[in-house]
């Protein structure tokens, strides 16, 4: 399905443009424009992106019952605000914009992506109604407290990276949550993961953890992340069989026979251990590659 071309017009001037009553999908990415409008003859459109724009609100979608994916990304918008008519939206992204709060979206029944990374977000807030939302992504905001997910029930997939969360807690609800990251925030102890039994993927990568323990009732678990953080000893994950991937560079490693934790994980694939003191040992990869022989990566380099 090709992507509708404006015709001729001023740049970053909706206005002068136009489009067929049949058009699906309109791709208006880095125009300078200032003000969505002139939409209305296009009833059946499913997709509108508007990324790196000017635009300072939200308007002009009063037509647009048809939208599945709306993409306003990096644009200087500080309100989430009319989209009342959108009830037939999957994907929205607002992220990169100076949005503050989240409101107005208790309509979006159907939504299933929602992106509000990059903005000035301080509450997880107003999200009861979204009960089909799968992914959320919250990245670098200004977000403290993890808090009211308890309806979001087919949630998937949470990013509440570069924010200022300082504890893992109020997640039990999410049943179905698969991925979970929490990068670059202000977390001092692994927990709060009791009810996660679907997880398979944990970021808790540039964070203050020194001790590695609370990864109790996640048994599906394959990627586990736990890079730049202050971790002296690998313990309390030989129960972790699925794993595939661990990720702990840049801790205070220093033992090898941590590695045993390890070896109940057949099908482990990767492990990043580089910058810790185990790895300044002469013969570290062979060492690594002899206690875990599933390898096929140590660090950035490929096993031989």
């Amino acid at each position: 399905m090709e992507l509708a071309k404006a015709e001729e017009g001023e740049p970053g001037d909706m206005k002068t443009m136009s489009w067929d009553a049949d058009t699906l999908d309109i791709d208006l990415n880095h125009q300078r424009i200032g003000k969505i409008e002139n939409l209305e003859a296009c009833p059946r459109l499913e997709t509108l992106c508007l990324r790196w724009n000017l635009l300072t609100q939200i308007e002009g979608l009063g037509a647009l019952t048809s939208l599945t994916e709306l993409d306003l990304y990096d644009n200087q918008l500080t309100k989430i605000e009319n989209l009342e008519a959108l009830v037939n939206l999957e994907e929205l992204d607002l992220s990169v914009n100076r949005i503050a709060k989240i409101e107005n979206l208790s309509h979006l029944s159907k939504l299933k992506k929602l992106f509000l990374c990059m903005n000035k977000i301080q509450v997880i807030e107003n999200l009861e109604q979204l009960q089909a939302l799968e992914m959320l992504e919250l990245g670098d905001n200004r977000i403290r407290k993890i808090a009211n997910l308890d309806s979001l029930s087919n949630l998937s997939s949470l990013y509440l990276g570069k924010n200022k969360v300082t504890k893992m807690e109020n997640l039990d609800k999410l049943a179905n949550l698969r991925v979970l990251s929490l990068q670059s925030d202000r977390i001092t102890a692994i927990e709060g993961l009791e009810g996660l039994a679907k997880l398979e993927q944990l970021y808790l990568s540039h964070n203050g953890i020194s001790q590695m323990a609370g990864l109790v009732g996640i048994p599906q678990l394959n990627t586990l992340d736990l890079a730049s953080n202050r971790i002296a000893k690998i313990e309390n994950v030989s129960h972790l069989t699925e794993l595939e991937e661990f990720w702990c560079n840049d801790n205070q490693i220093s033992e090898w026979k941590d590695l045993d934790e390890l070896a109940a994980a057949k099908n482990l694939q990767t492990v990043y251990l580089e910058r810790n003191p185990l790895s300044l040992d002469v013969n570290y990869r062979r060492k690594v590659k002899l206690a875990l022989p599933s390898l096929t990566q140590i660090d950035a380099t490929l096993t031989r």
